[in-house]
């Protein structure tokens, strides 16, 4: 060629010449052309496989070596309601008490990836020291890489020596502790731990849940009201018991302990002198009202106590260990997957395992650009990221897509961001679609997409990435094939979640079951005083088939004997002398007069034992004649009669146990004779008097005398019965007369 034009260099040209030359030109030029057109079809392919791999993120361990390099201690931003990243300086500050070098990781869950996670990011790193690997719940793995540090045996401390919600700060901070310790001791220390655990030495939990505040709440109710209501209940029930049970002394005698004692505490009790004089009726009047006041002030004592302790007792505020998350920690996550968005229609999560390879995402790439070119399709966003109930959406999809879609509108050049928004969880495999503005029927997306899609199968459920790439391409086959609806279309507004502080705190205490608890506590103390007079009515029967019963004046004439016993006047006499001890020591309501009576004749009574109740029924006491146990009979039954307001002085002559008189009549008692006496009669003997005159001798009261002889209780030599005649009064002053005391 070069040849042909020095040749005709130096002719003229000619036509042929110059239609030659444009030829060559012409081909020289189509030949370039070809190269560079074979040259741009060599080149696109390796472009297009590099566009993706350039806007990829760096792999999971490589971004958080990076993390490493810029601060020791890298908190995620996915788990901001259990470890918010404010709490970097306080891990920090931790890792300090190694004495090491200390790399610390707090991640979402990661399966059983962790250890082989944290010896990559140490390759990538590139630096010697101890890699903690933390979830949201503690310490999940640890590893020393060219430092002496026991690792291991550290982590195993804090798995069986704290409970689970203790927290990951807490977590660590015993794990660091540990390994201040030194390997020999810390080995030590977790063998102890997990042999304790075996043992079942569990760690008791450190935080109690809504349930269990709900169950505080019942239990004060239940105290509030049960208690106090116990009180005002059951004191006035035991004291009316009491007073109605059968006195039962004990078969020997309780050293220095007699009826004197009582008698002196009753004189104090009820301001009357043992003269039978009342003290100041002002004194006595305020110490009535002080006992009538006492058990409602008791009362009402408990429940303020209860109210007041309670609270101290139970004083829990929160659910869990995790501090308070600022604004900026709930919406780092939100903003970053925004931003990503922005760039690329695929954000796959740094932090996470790697679940899409290059080609999938190329192919996602493509998938994605084409079902926007397809007639009612859009833009379509797909977020690879981990969902779980400790980030900022409380593990709601969607609500995490809502939000996305709002942040991703206020980004530049973006407008309102319109799109198809999947969600891919890498950790469990789980995808979520929800449409906002394009025109797609949206609960066919929430509702009607396969489940191989949503769930995956079986295949998917054992592979490590959960056949992601497999999935989503089948879900943009399924978009195209979804019917297009006339107007766009969205999935609504999600609820709001739970705020943090109003997650980790628990109710108050005076809420929720405490107004249960108050009407249960009233109905279990009415229970309680059911059983309570269940009990004291079967007690009350036992003691009253060992016991004489202490009768009332009505009944005396029915039950008493003609013929009583030793045994009978000794036990009866000390029944009647407890129940006129305690009848004085407890009465508010008898007159001064009576009052007054009533001690004269229990004083006497007194006299008459040398102020011994429990003597007479001690089988070591000294012995009391029978006259003289039925005087102590008669003057303790007239100290209660006089109590109750009945002044009658005199009793039944016939037989003195059947109580007061009702009237005098001259009647015929010996068994043998016509003599008549004019005596003192019950209305029983009154009326037989009358109509069965011939009964009157056999109702004649006798005593045991001697050589197992009877005798007429008033014929004893000696005996003060001989003035009973003339009254229970003239009876008293008789035995003042004739006591040693006196």
């Amino acid at each position: 060629m070069l040849t042909t034009l020095r040749a005709t260099a130096g002719r003229p040209p000619t036509d042929h010449t110059a239609s030659g030359v444009l030829r060559l030109l012409l081909t020289l030029c189509g030949l370039t052309a070809l190269l560079l057109t074979a040259a741009t079809l060599v080149a696109a392919p390796a472009r297009a496989a590099d566009a993706p791999a350039a806007s990829r993120p760096p792999t999971q361990a490589a971004h958080l070596a990076d993390r490493l390099r810029e601060n020791p201690v890298h908190i995620t931003d996915q788990l901001p309601r259990a470890v918010p990243r404010s709490m970097a300086p306080d891990f920090a500050r931790l890792a300090e008490r190694t004495g090491v070098p200390t790399y610390v990781l707090v991640l979402p869950g990661q399966g059983g990836s962790g250890e082989d996670l944290l010896g990559a990011v140490h390759d990538r790193l590139g630096r010697d020291g101890l890699f903690v690997l933390l979830d949201e719940s503690g310490v999940r793995k640890a590893a020393a890489y060219g430092v002496r540090a026991p690792a291991e045996a550290a982590r195993t401390t804090t798995v069986f020596e704290l409970p689970y919600d203790a927290g990951p700060l807490r977590s660590f901070e015993r794990f660091v502790d540990v390994v201040a310790q030194g390997t020999e001791k810390a080995e030590a220390r977790a063998d102890a731990a997990r042999e304790s655990f075996r043992e079942g030495n569990e760690p008791e939990e450190m935080y109690i849940g809504p349930a269990d505040r709900r169950n505080q709440s019942f239990v004060t109710g239940i105290a509030l009201t049960g208690v106090p209501l116990t009180i005002l209940l059951l004191a006035p029930c035991v004291r009316r018991a009491r007073r109605r049970f059968p006195r039962a002394t004990p078969l020997h005698p309780v050293k220095g302990r007699t009826a004197k004692g009582r008698f002196a505490k009753g004189v104090a009790a009820t301001g009357v002198a043992a003269t039978g004089r009342p003290t100041s009726p002002r004194t006595a009047a305020g110490r009535s009202v002080l006992r009538r006041l006492l058990i409602p002030g008791l009362a009402l004592a408990t429940a303020a106590a209860i109210a007041v302790t309670a609270p101290l007792v139970f004083d829990q505020t929160k659910r869990g260990a995790a501090p308070l998350p600022g604004h900026e920690e709930m919406t780092a996550r939100v903003e970053r997957v925004a931003e990503g968005l922005a760039q690329d229609p695929v954000y796959v999560d740094p932090e996470s395992p790697r679940v899409l390879d290059e080609a999938q995402l190329s192919r996602l790439h493509d998938r994605i650009e084409r079902f926007g070119r397809s007639k009612g399709g859009g833009p379509v966003y797909v977020t690879v990221v981990p969902h779980l109930p400790e980030d900022e959406s409380a593990g709601d999809e969607e609500l995490f897509a809502a939000a996305v879609r709002s942040q991703l509108s206020k980004a530049d050049g973006v407008g309102e961001a319109d799109g198809v928004y999947v969600v891919a969880d890498p950790l469990d495999g789980y995808i979520d679609v929800f449409n906002h503005g394009l025109r797609l029927d949206s609960l066919r997306l929430l509702f009607d997409v396969p489940e191989f899609i949503s769930y995956g199968d079986d295949r998917s459920h054992e592979a490590d990435d959960h056949l992601l790439g497999e999935r989503l391409d089948a879900l943009m086959t399924y978009l195209d094939e979804s019917p297009r609806t006339d107007e766009p279309a969205s999935s609504g507004e999600p609820a709001r979640p739970v705020s943090p502080e109003a997650e980790n705190s628990l109710p108050p205490l005076y809420a929720t079951d405490f107004w249960p608890g108050l009407f249960v506590g009233a109905v279990a103390a009415l229970l309680l005083l059911g059983l309570v007079v269940g009990v004291l009515g079967i007690v009350a029967a036992v003691l009253r088939r060992r016991t004489p019963p202490v009768l009332r004046t009505q009944a005396l004439k029915l039950a008493a004997p003609a013929k009583p016993s030793e045994a009978y006047l000794r036990r009866t006499a000390g029944t009647e002398l407890s129940a006129a001890a305690d009848a004085l020591a407890e009465t508010d309501g008898a007159g001064w007069q009576d009052l007054a009576l009533a001690w004269e004749r229990f004083d006497a009574a007194m006299f008459l034992v040398d102020g011994d109740i429990e003597g007479l029924s001690s089988p070591g006491g000294p012995r009391t004649d029978p006259a003289t146990l039925l005087a102590v009979i008669i003057l303790a039954r007239g100290a209660r009669n006089a109590l109750d307001g009945d002044t009658n002085d005199r009793c039944c002559a016939v037989n003195p146990l059947h109580g007061p008189s009702a009237g005098r009549r001259h009647v015929r008692v010996p068994a043998q004779g016509n003599r008549r006496r004019r005596l003192s009669l019950c209305p029983l003997c009154l009326d037989a008097s009358t109509n069965a005159p011939h009964e009157l001798p056999e109702r004649m009261l006798t005593l045991p005398g001697p050589s197992g002889t009877r005798v007429p209780y008033d014929e004893p030599a000696g005996s003060p019965l001989s003035v009973l005649g003339d009254g229970i009064n003239r009876l008293a002053d008789k035995v003042r007369e004739t006591s040693p005391a006196r």
